[in-house]
């Protein structure tokens, strides 16, 4: 969503999608602190936010998913410390 900020149709195609039921995000942040923080301190220097963290760790939770994203940091982060994540991501 923060990616989308600057294009409010496409925040609500988001939201959209989560109220039909296509888009669903299951994450209990209390569940995982201990790998978030892990995954914070280890990307301190990127800097990786908090959503980001979630989302490795989502990754990482359910591997045949693929993490759908127009940030260029998600190609330096890795699940279980060593993997590429599986991205849609426009080729630059």
């Amino acid at each position: 969503m923060y990616l989308l900020a600057r294009y409010p149709k496409a925040q609500d195609a988001v939201l959209g999608l989560i109220e039909n039921g296509a888009l669903s995000v299951a994450f209990r942040l209390d569940e995982h602190l201990g790998a978030l923080r892990k995954l914070l301190q280890k990307y301190r220097d990127t800097p990786m936010s908090l959503a980001d963290a979630c989302i490795v760790r989502m990754s990482e939770i359910h591997d045949r998913h693929a993490v759908l994203t127009l940030d260029s940091d998600f190609l330096v982060y890795r699940k279980h410390g060593r993997a590429s994540l599986t991205l849609i991501h426009p080729a630059t």
